[in-house]
């Protein structure tokens, strides 16, 4: 089950690079990302065997993580074929964010889409360090043509940002890795396969010095693609310039990759009984990334840019959570399924207000509720859930970590984790209802296009059915529902997951 995992939505890219008709490629689309949530939610009742002698494994943390990437793909997958029907009309009056959006730039787009799945999977599933190293780089190489996918200056500008930023980040990772392996053959004085089950067995035998170092190079190296601060400098302009749909899958499942990584590293240092220096420097990454996302969150014009900071915060939260040990762990974990539906709700829905708006500024842009009623409300909603309101899920996890930090008496911290979550509350309340309420502004001036909805209709109506087409609003409706659901009530499987996942970091 693991190499149909991997191997599926890879040999279904390169199928769909082949396909010149768009009707069997958007088909086969849809049904590869529908196989791959179908065979993770089997993962959940018959637990997959490992290969390749234990590199391969699907354990607790690798199945939460992969179950958010394959439920999050399939919602995008959906909002997708409607992204496609508005590029297509787009291309024949040039008013969509993806005017150069053909036929062979579609066939680039899903191939690389559905190998950027793959490639996530195996991130999930890699037992070995040096493999899991080379998943998180396939992550990288199988996403830039999907930021530069408009092909203009300010998204070749952000591609190649990521690349440089992130290869920079996963040299350091790679030094990590060797690093490990010298704490390995030093403390035990013989060959240890960097498998985890492997390292975490031997722990205690392990060189401390370097395996603090190890650990030290995996967290900025790693971190670097996870978007903490002071590393994230590349992810602002790489989730805004890229198309919506790929924005949701940047935010909510390519940062927990780089997420899972470094709590595979904190593995080992927990079994080595070093877990308190690694939880040291996740609590100072993590309150540096919320306070410095805050700080650019404040007056922020561009509200796709916004969002991108938003994901720095959530990052630091992560960090922090699994940092502060013990139920901040839970927190961590329940956060990272939290953060990620919000977040691909609230880039989906960015994805209709550009279509309507044309403009990412938050000055070109009034009177959403009026202008598009259903993607409105989900605006306002997403709003409210990212930043912790109840009764929306991130508002539980967030209570959470909060009460692990103050039953540790670390008053300090949690004042500073409060001072940052309210900092960005203003900042993104700013800017989100001054979009969503009001009078209609900022909308294209009028020209008449053809469209199927009648023989010849305004620029705005046309903007407007597009932006609210059932394809559009029912995905990240959804996913609305979901986080919403966690605020309330978390499934029993769900809960038991999580708490095996925290666990496997060492935290309650």
């Amino acid at each position: 089950m693991i190499a149909a995992l991997i191997l599926l939505p890879i040999m279904a890219g390169l199928i769909t690079f082949g396909l010149r008709p768009s009707g069997p490629r958007r088909a086969l689309f849809l049904a590869t990302a529908a196989a791959h949530a179908g065979l993770t939610a089997l993962a959940w009742v018959h637990r997959p065997a490992a290969l390749l002698d234990g590199w391969l494994l699907l354990d607790a943390l690798g199945l939460l993580f992969l179950s958010i990437t394959s439920a999050l793909f399939l919602v995008v997958a959906i909002y997708a074929l409607g992204y496609f029907r508005r590029e297509d009309w787009g291309r024949r009056k040039d008013f969509q964010e993806g005017s150069l959006f053909t036929n062979a730039g579609e066939r680039t787009f899903t191939c690389c889409l559905l190998i950027f799945l793959g490639t996530m999977t195996l991130v999930t599933v890699s037992q070995h360090f040096g493999l899991l190293w080379v998943a998180v780089e396939a992550t990288t190489l199988a996403s830039a043509p999907l930021i530069y996918f408009h092909r203009h200056r300010r998204s070749l500008e952000a591609t190649w940002k990521y690349i440089m930023i992130c290869s920079v980040g996963i040299a350091l990772a790679l030094l990590g890795n060797f690093f490990l392996a010298v704490a390995a053959t030093l403390g035990v004085h013989e060959n240890v396969p960097m498998l985890l089950s492997s390292l975490t067995s031997q722990a205690a035998q392990l060189h401390v010095p370097w395996l603090k170092a190890a650990f030290l190079f995996l967290l900025v190296g790693y971190g670097t693609k996870m978007g903490l601060a002071p590393l994230h400098t590349w992810l602002p302009d790489a989730h805004s310039e890229s198309p919506s749909v790929i924005s949701a899958l940047l935010s909510g499942a390519l940062l927990n990759c780089a997420f899972l990584a470094i709590l595979r590293a904190q593995q080992v240092c927990v079994a080595a009984g070093q877990g308190p220096f690694g939880q040291k420097l996740l609590v100072g990454l993590g309150l540096f990334s919320m306070l410095v996302a805050a700080a650019f969150i404040l007056g922020q014009a561009d509200y796709k840019r916004m969002l991108a900071y938003s994901s720095v915060e959530n990052m630091g939260i992560l960090a922090l959570a699994v940092g502060l040990g013990g139920g901040g762990g839970y927190g961590a974990m329940l956060h990272a399924v939290n953060h990620s539906l919000t977040k691909g709700m609230l880039f989906l829905v960015a994805g209709n207000i550009l279509a309507l708006y044309r403009s990412k500024s938050t000055r070109d842009v009034r009177g959403v509720l009026r202008s598009l009623p259903v993607s409105g409300v989900l605006w306002v909603a997403g709003f409210l859930a990212i930043t912790g309101s109840p009764p929306f899920g991130p508002f539980l996890s967030e209570l959470v970590i909060l009460k692990a930090a103050l039953d540790q008496g670390q008053v300090v911290v949690a004042v500073l984790y409060l001072l940052a979550l309210s900092t960005v509350f203003v900042g993104m309340a700013t800017v989100v209802l001054r979009m969503a309420q009001g009078e209609q502004a900022g909308l294209p001036a009028e020209y008449y296009v053809d469209s199927v909805a009648g023989p010849m209709v305004p620029n705005g109506v046309l903007h407007r059915f597009l932006g609210e087409l059932p394809l559009a609003v029912i995905p990240p409706l959804a996913l609305g529902a979901a986080v919403l659901m966690l605020g309330v009530y978390i499934p029993p499987p769900l809960q038991r997951l999580l708490e095996q996942a925290a666990k496997a970091v060492g935290a309650g």
